[in-house]
């Protein structure tokens, strides 16, 4: 795992990867910074944060979208095989380097609030806690970007897929308030996300047989629901949304609330999406 680590961190830094980023994520904190925290006079740099996470729908998948897809394009993925090294240290040790990256940045902005602190009261321990959820934020999408990267050998889909997927979690709950509260409305919302996660799957991991069957699966299951308890359903899709999306729960830190769940769930989708990057790495071994 350590070589692994290493390899990749070399490999950002020797590039302009490490750097575009890094330059890319304190120029959008810096410009909320001056709006907020200067020109506007406003002493809560969780604002500022809370603009720029924004910049995690772009940023993180098109950051993600190489780490496995060009091993897989270049064949060097069959190196990864050979090396005395189990798939879960390569995925670990290729997510270390993703995490070291991104804070590197993350250090430089440590700093800001207690410049600001100099010229006015700014509340550290709110400024604090949202840029640990910040980088808890940033943490899952990587994640998430790089189970995306593991299932095809092309950058390009990895990160427009990534940009999709992110997009959605960021408006799902404002997207959520424009479907009916009704038990009906509930139900054709749900049923037309069943059809998109089953396409995505077809899509991702070329299973047609997987894809259909998840998507029929829901569906049936939206329909039972709407048939058997069509109260259950009245103004669940927003729940649903806000219940699944990272932005939300990041939300909660920037309101001055610590919030434990949130930090359980951010853990169990880097948890998640690790295991399915393994998972997937193994099959492409054995395939």
């Amino acid at each position: 795992m350590k070589a692994i680590f290493i390899h990749e961190l070399k490999s950002y830094f020797h590039s302009l990867t490490a750097w575009v980023f890094a330059a890319f994520l304190l120029c959008f904190v810096g410009i909320g910074a001056m709006m907020y925290n200067i020109q506007a006079a406003v002493s809560n740099f969780e604002y500022v944060l809370s603009l720029s996470s924004l910049a995690f729908v772009v940023i993180a998948p098109i950051l993600a979208m190489r780490v496995l897809a060009e091993e897989r394009r270049q064949k060097t993925d069959q190196l990864l095989y050979a090396l005395p090294v189990s798939t879960v240290e390569v995925i670990l040790g290729k997510y270390a380097a993703l995490l070291v990256l991104y804070l590197v940045p993350l250090a430089i902005i440590a700093v800001y609030p207690l410049i600001f602190a100099q010229f006015g009261e700014v509340y550290l321990p709110t400024s604090y806690g949202s840029l640990f959820a910040f980088f808890l934020l940033g943490a899952a999408l990587l994640a998430v970007g790089m189970f995306i990267s593991s299932l095809t050998d092309n950058q390009g889909l990895a990160a427009g897929i990534g940009i999709a997927v992110m997009l959605f979690n960021y408006y799902s709950v404002s997207l959520s308030e424009y479907v009916s509260a009704s038990a009906l409305g509930s139900a054709a919302a749900l049923v037309v996300l069943s059809c998109v996660v089953g396409l995505l799957l077809k899509l991702l991991t070329g299973s047609g047989n997987l894809g259909y069957w998840t998507g029929f699966a829901l569906c049936a299951a939206s329909l039972a629901l709407y048939l058997l308890a069509p109260e259950a359903l009245e103004g669940l899709l927003p729940e649903i949304m806000s219940a699944q999306s990272l932005f939300e729960r990041f939300y909660v830190f920037v309101n001055g609330v610590f919030d434990v769940k949130a930090v359980v769930f951010d853990l169990s989708v880097i948890g998640f999406f690790l295991f399915l990057s393994v998972q997937s790495l193994e099959k492409r071994r054995y395939n």
